[in-house]
């Protein structure tokens, strides 16, 4: 058996690695509502970073923390050498994608494909662990296509962790890898949560992390006395302010929770500094549209931002006058 890292990071609730998403400036605004949330990147590949520039899809600031490096890739010396970069850039953790079922993802061999190859699976884990002393994790679906029994599901679970991982990210909804694409996949598969209690059950000695359709914290609250962490997804893009509580709810932190005026003021100085190095202010703002969602003003907000970001002369005034429209 692998030797298996200190679980050092506490992985109450997380946002979802998510495509087109999760850059370094949608991390940045979610940190501003909380400071204890597990962030992950967007899925970065293997030949991204090793044969790109790795600082292009490595860099991120400090104010980040904590947060996951998520990778794709099948090949374990590739992930290894991705490993050790997570390591150097000061990541908390890595996380190999055996989830993603997109026809591009497949192409690469890697993603939810890779749950029909659980010893390679392991083979990748293994390398990645002993390249580097951060946690490696796994982030799977609960089983593909017709091969869904939770015989085989637990086969995969004990195979990997025996690799050393100590922690599953669980999305539990199958994946088809033909004949859905990567959004239905995401909806019309029924979710599952049963079956991932039974995986804590049956491996109480591992972490597991649960996935899919979560929107409030009240969900992930009921779900924490059965599992050891949640991960929510869309909803935490499309109404950020669901994490206001986070800190308090979940983590148990004191203190009030900023307000969202306070959020976009501490966004001010970072995007300020971001265009002033050439980073296009929509880059950033886009991630903040759904910041109001729920109070009166927040289509006037999102309408503002959306047709005055892309001028040449846009800067952060944008969004001072974009507060204006919020009652």
């Amino acid at each position: 058996m692998a030797e298996q890292k200190a679980n050092t990071i506490n992985r109450l609730l997380s946002i979802a690695p998510m495509l087109d998403w999760t850059d370094r400036y949608c991390r940045f605004f979610l940190r501003q509502i909380s400071r204890k949330t597990l962030l992950y990147t967007e899925m970065v590949t293997t030949g991204a970073l090793l044969h790109r520039d790795p600082a292009r899809f490595l860099d991120f600031d400090p104010a980040e923390h904590p947060l996951a490096l998520q990778l794709g890739g099948s090949d374990p010396d590739e992930l290894a050498a991705c490993a050790r970069l997570a390591e150097d850039w000061g990541y908390d953790e890595v996380n190999l994608n055996v989830g993603c079922p997109s026809d591009r993802v497949q192409s690469g061999r890697f993603g939810a494909c890779l749950m029909a190859e659980p010893q390679l699976v392991a083979d990748c884990v293994a390398a990645m662990s002993e390249a580097t002393t951060r946690p490696v994790t796994v982030k799977h679906r609960i089983g593909i296509d017709h091969r869904d029994s939770y015989e085989e599901l637990s086969q995969f679970v004990d195979s990997v962790s025996q690799a050393g991982c100590a922690t599953f990210i669980v999305h539990a909804r199958k994946a088809w890898l033909q004949g859905l694409s990567p959004k239905e996949n995401r909806e019309i598969p029924p979710l599952q949560y049963g079956v991932v209690h039974a995986l804590k059950r049956d491996f109480p000695q591992y972490g597991f992390v649960i996935n899919g359709g979560f929107k409030t914290l009240a969900q992930v609250e009921h779900q924490l006395d059965t599992v050891d962490g949640v991960m929510i997804g869309r909803e935490a893009y499309q109404n950020p302010w669901i994490l206001a509580d986070a800190d308090a709810r979940i983590f148990g932190t004191d203190g009030e929770p900023p307000n969202r005026r306070q959020v976009v003021h501490r966004m001010l100085p970072f995007i300020a500094a971001q265009h002033a190095a050439g980073v296009p202010v929509h880059r950033i703002t886009r991630h903040m549209l759904g910041l109001f969602q729920g109070q009166r003003g927040a289509r006037a907000w999102r309408r503002h931002l959306s047709e005055h970001v892309h001028r040449p002369d846009a800067g952060a005034q944008i969004i001072i006058d974009a507060l204006e429209h919020i009652d």
